[in-house]
């Protein structure tokens, strides 16, 4: 049986369209997964990502943060203040990605991390195992819920429908920074592209607040478009464009591994004897007539096989197909894609497509 978020029947009476996503069952739209993509992108709309796992950490002095330098490819001790965050991946002996997610220093020892629905089990059991050397408590917080407002409207009005004293905290946030009070807790982060906060809270505080956030005319918005939004980013999908068989330097995350210095996270061994070079995770943008898809075949001129597309699809921002794509890092500026019978013409770009409503690319 699916799994249910504490907003199903809230998703069920606005009409959305609920769909299996990782044993959940979750919008995938309500209506007009189109309309919902253009709203995010020039107003604002929220999802529920209540499927996210949270999972808290605490334990005796310097332990936590200790714990998470082993854990963690990105460097913990780059959150100088209580509130700030890192992304990151969690990463095997051999440097693969376990997952990715968002690690948050709270105050002291007490730190907070956030996981991928659909990598939960594993996640949980891989955080257990390096916790086995440090004198630190996880704590799962099932009883928690998570609504991503996401656009450029998205923090003004949020902060409308938030208690005062933490709607004021949460304006002043920069980027990957979060405010708490005892019944919330806001990040100004997202998976869109677009400014916003993920907004974490007791299950019954999120159902009142999604239920005021519609009233107030914030469009609920489902996975499709969350989708289209992340792939237009440059955002990668987990299971998609990396895995346990990719590493983050050939899945355009290098900028997530501190490998300075002799930190011994778990994958650094690895890494510093692998050649990072040989592949990259790069931007197709479409120029014959057709759709990218996952797991087409990316062509050299000379029609040998460089790559594999890894997300693709239509972007309704540019109204053109993209793709992101892992291809051997020679590759030059232009390739083509087997498309069933036909070889379509693609232009080689770095990611983002767009970002914060600003197309990147040249089209």
């Amino acid at each position: 049986m699916l799994k249910k978020t504490c907003l199903y029947e809230l998703h069920i009476a606005a009409g959305g369209k609920m769909v299996d996503f990782g044993g959940w069952d979750m919008p995938l739209h309500y209506g007009s997964q189109l309309d919902e993509h253009h709203i995010v992108r020039q107003h604002v709309g929220m999802f529920d990502v209540s499927h996210m796992t949270v999972v808290d950490i605490a334990g005796e002095p310097g332990q936590p943060r200790e714990y998470l330098e082993r854990l963690l490819a990105n460097d913990i001790a780059k959150c100088r203040t209580p509130g700030q965050a890192i992304y990151s991946c969690m990463l095997n002996a051999d440097g693969g990605v376990i997952d990715d997610l968002i690690a948050y220093w709270i105050s002291g020892d007490q730190y907070r991390l956030v996981v991928n629905a659909a990598t939960r089990d594993k996640d949980i059991l891989w955080l257990d195992a390096v916790a086995q050397d440090f004198d630190v408590t996880l704590a799962e917080r099932p009883e928690l819920a998570m609504i991503a407002v996401q656009g450029p409207e998205a923090r003004e009005r949020a902060a409308a429908l938030l208690p005062a004293d933490l709607g004021d905290a949460s304006l002043a946030l920069k980027p990957f920074h979060a405010a708490a009070s005892d019944d919330a807790f806001v990040a100004r982060t997202g998976y869109t592209g677009e400014d916003g906060f993920e907004i974490i809270l007791p299950e019954a505080a999120a159902t009142d607040f999604w239920s005021r956030a519609q009233d107030a005319g914030i469009a609920p918005c489902g996975l499709g478009a969350r989708d289209t939004l992340r792939l237009e980013a440059g955002l990668n999908l987990y299971g998609s464009d990396m895995d346990e068989s990719t590493h983050p330097f050939e899945s355009n995350l290098a900028w997530t591994v501190a490998l300075d210095g002799d930190r011994d996270f778990v994958g650094a061994s690895a890494l510093r004897e692998t050649d990072l070079d040989q592949r990259k995770l790069v931007g197709l943008l479409l120029e014959d007539k057709g759709v990218l898809r996952d797991h087409q075949t990316v062509l050299a001129a000379d029609g040998d096989t460089v790559g594999e597309i890894t997300s693709g699809g239509y972007s309704p921002t540019l109204e053109r197909s993209i793709a992101l794509a892992r291809v051997q890092s020679d590759v030059g500026q232009y390739a083509e894609v087997q498309v069933r019978k036909r070889r379509l013409a693609a232009r080689v770009v770095a990611p983002p497509f767009v970002r914060r409503g600003k197309v990147m690319i040249e089209l």
